[in-house]
């Protein structure tokens, strides 16, 4: 009886250090529908709601994250990805689509945009 009671315990063991392994921490902001879609295949998850401070933090982390998958794979779903991150943080400081297309076109008209590929390389300075 001892050698059957030690089996269920060291099989409790592997059982519980599968489950440790299989367990995968992300600790990052997702879209707002993605717990349904995980819970819809059968994955149990553990969330909470950011507070201010920790959503400004994770939409910057975001933005780092979509923008480096946007160079890995330039792509309409990469840059789509990117902008949502853009619109979510500029709605967090109270600014509007509209204000952020107005500042582009004036820095547009003034300093120009990224058409001609031009690489500043240095400056030299004048003689005086």
């Amino acid at each position: 009886m001892l050698k059957f009671d030690s089996s269920i315990n060291h099989f409790k063991k592997v059982t519980s250090h599968i489950k440790f392994l299989l367990m995968k921490t992300y600790n990052k902001l997702v879209r707002d529908k993605i717990l349904n879609i995980i819970k819809k295949d059968g994955v149990k998850c553990n969330f909470h709601i950011a507070n201010k401070k920790e959503y400004d933090q994770k939409l910057n982390e975001k933005l780092r994250e979509e923008v480096e998958e946007f160079i890995e794979k330039p792509c309409a779903e990469e840059i789509a990805d990117v902008l949502e991150v853009i619109e979510a943080i500029a709605r967090i400081n109270n600014i509007g689509l509209n204000e952020i297309k107005k500042e582009k076109l004036r820095k547009k008209t003034t300093r120009g945009g990224f058409i001609k590929k031009i690489i500043y390389k240095k400056t030299i300075k004048k003689r005086k």
